[in-house]
């Protein structure tokens, strides 16, 4: 498999890390450097990993998986972004202060959802096995930076534009769960 699929994989497999901490930075506020730099790896992490699981568990197994692995990322990413947008339209002192935050919980779960499509990305590397390595670092660096440059520009957002970044950041989260639950009906055809 040539560099320019590869990184056009990883570019794909990474929009999703780029939104998410785009809402997340937007509704922080402010940029922390070392939740930003922990969400960014995590996500170059989980990415990177999947397709490797993926690839290491192949065909069979695969096939069980795909059966219900988009009902788990939808309910884990829909569960996060409607508890998004409960706190962001409650009012309460915490909302009030600016003090929302990163925790280490909800980074692993925006990690581990935003990733379980990139399984299936694994069985690509089946026809292409000596690809393997150099696909997993590319997607796992194409999730960092995208990650990175999600955070910064949802920071500029946050701090620019005075909007409930809560609301729209759970939203874009239930409407990527949206998006795997049709991205896999559409391809075993409803």
């Amino acid at each position: 498999m040539d560099y320019i699929t590869l990184i056009l994989l990883s570019l794909g497999l990474a929009m999703d890390c780029f939104a998410v901490s785009v809402a997340k930075s937007a509704i922080v506020g402010k940029l922390q450097w070392g939740w930003v730099l922990l969400m960014a790896f995590m996500f170059g992490l989980f990415q990177g990993g999947m397709p490797l699981i993926g690839y290491l568990i192949g065909n069979g197994f695969i096939d069980y998986i795909t059966t219900f692995d988009h009902w788990i990322a939808f309910a884990m990413l829909a569960a996060i972004g409607i508890k998004m947008i409960i706190e962001d339209i409650k009012p309460s002192e915490e909302n009030d202060s600016g003090s929302y935050s990163y925790g280490f919980g909800s980074v692993i779960l925006l990690s581990f959802a935003t990733s379980i499509d990139a399984l299936a990305s694994g069985l690509v590397f089946l026809s292409y096995p000596d690809s393997l390595v150099e696909g997993i670092i590319i997607i796992a660096i194409g999730s960092f930076l995208l990650s990175l440059i999600g955070s910064f520009l949802g920071t500029w957002l946050g701090k620019t534009i005075k909007f409930k970044f809560g609301v729209l950041g759970g939203i874009i989260l239930i409407a990527i769960g949206v998006k795997i639950v049709l991205e896999h009906c559409c391809a075993i055809g409803f």
